[in-house]
């Protein structure tokens, strides 16, 4: 399991944001007078531990979170949690944590343009297609999308990497969402700069020219009932190289266990999502590109 080097290190990080969080969020809170006493009793876990603990269940072996909080933080992590509480009083306090879990992720855990990026999106089943009209929990909610393993019930995943497998930026929508929606919102794109690599899903002239403008360069492959047009061989290179960010989505849905059909509330499937992606965030290795052996190979 991980080491406590490695739990001192995660928790020491998120809580240094839940306490700056917490000085920003008080002074924008209204306060209700209406002549009642209200209870301010802290909670035996924080924010910072919550968030810590299931950043731990998405960064360890474990696929179930009960069976990891009662039979692994419980038992095995007195020191580092002295003050447990009922599983499922930690199930109502993750619902609690997940604004600050959503603020910390976009914060600091996302990472920096280095000029080559990568864009995708990954379905996140919330059923198996044939159950979609018995599901209750995401009904409403989820829909029915296609992606290249067919039909699918339930979300879509939206991401943007470097060539170092760091996450750039993210979006979560509907599974009927067409993949080029998300990028026509500037807040999507605006950390992003230089080339931007995907497949065909995401080819449109109008596209193209709208994100141009905003120094991002659209690099797709072509179909085959389009004229061939010239490409950069270092374009055409990068495109072959585009399956880095396939296996972050595998990393993301094997060991993160983004993806299951376990939810029991929508709310839970967020948390669970948010925990996933900062978990993923501090992996020591993410896969990644050497950029320089590639530019070496191609002028050599």
């Amino acid at each position: 399991m991980i080491s406590t080097s490695k739990i001192t290190e995660i928790f020491f990080i998120i809580d240094e944001f839940c306490k700056e969080f917490e000085k920003a969020k008080a002074g924008h809170i209204l306060e209700c007078d209406n002549g009642l006493k209200r209870r301010n009793r802290s909670f035996k876990l924080c924010d910072s531990e919550v968030m810590t603990i299931l950043v731990l269940f998405h960064y360890g072996q474990f696929r179930n979170l009960k069976h990891f909080y009662l039979n692994y933080v419980v038992k095995h992590m007195k020191n580092e949690f002295p003050e447990t509480v009922s599983y499922n009083r930690f199930v109502e306090l993750q619902k609690k944590a997940a604004v600050p879990m959503g603020v910390f992720l976009k914060t600091c855990c996302l990472g920096s343009c280095t000029g080559v990026s990568f864009i995708d999106s990954t379905p996140l089943r919330a059923c198996h297609i044939k159950r979609e009209k018995q599901n209750k929990v995401f009904k409403g909610a989820a829909t029915k999308g296609q992606c290249s393993l067919g039909w699918f019930f339930g979300f879509k995943l939206h991401l943007i990497i470097n060539d170092r497998g760091e996450i750039l930026d993210f979006m979560f929508t509907q599974a009927n969402v067409d993949d080029r929606e998300p990028l026509k919102n500037e807040n999507f794109h605006k950390r992003i700069f230089g080339k931007l690599f995907g497949d065909k899903g995401y080819l449109g002239k109008d596209l193209f020219e709208q994100i141009f403008v905003d120094g991002v360069h659209l690099v797709t492959k072509i179909r085959k009932n389009m004229k061939n047009s010239l490409m950069l061989l270092h374009d055409k290179i990068m495109l072959k190289k585009r399956a880095i960010i396939e296996t972050v989505n595998d990393q993301l849905k094997n060991i993160c266990q983004i993806e299951h059909t376990r939810h029991r509330s929508f709310d839970n499937f967020i948390t669970n999502l948010l925990s996933g992606l900062i978990a993923y965030s501090f992996f020591p290795k993410k896969p990644s590109l050497n950029i320089e052996i590639i530019e070496n190979r191609l002028f050599a």
